[in-house]
């Protein structure tokens, strides 16, 4: 996946200040329509996209010449948004605290996160719901 650094086109660092709007990140409670595609996509990431192949799995990739697909994003703070998704969307509010203080070092909110885990939790009742019917 390719990463475009917006910033530059804007004219520097500082014209990237205005790609959330007037309202500082710490005051976010909502995401870009980027953001919340990233969010709907990690529903069907597994956990184990997550953590790196093990070499027993890489071994058993090259004899079957399976080629493995690289989940990771290219923009870091979409990728702590991708990696928190998916643990969100499998294990509903019980996130690591790693996992959470690194969503706050990518600049994104407290906000953010408690409408992120509403979101998702609406998502996995409706998705239960719909599975029982």
């Amino acid at each position: 996946m390719a990463y475009v650094n917006f910033a530059e086109i804007q004219g520097g660092p500082e014209g990237a200040a205005g790609v959330y709007g007037e309202a500082p990140a710490a005051h976010r409670t909502g995401f870009s329509a980027l953001e919340w595609q990233v969010i709907a996509l990690a529903q069907r990431d597994s956990l184990s996209t997550l953590h790196a192949p093990s070499r027993l799995t890489l071994a058993m990739d090259a004899v079957f010449g399976m080629k493995r697909i690289n989940p990771e994003l290219a923009n870091p703070a979409l990728e702590v948004l991708r990696r928190i998704s998916v643990l969100a969307w499998h294990r509903g509010f019980a996130l690591p605290q790693s996992q959470i203080e690194a969503f706050y070092a990518a600049g994104y909110s407290e906000d953010q996160l408690e409408t992120l885990l509403g979101s998702i939790g609406a998502g996995r009742v409706a998705a239960k719901r719909k599975a029982f019917s």
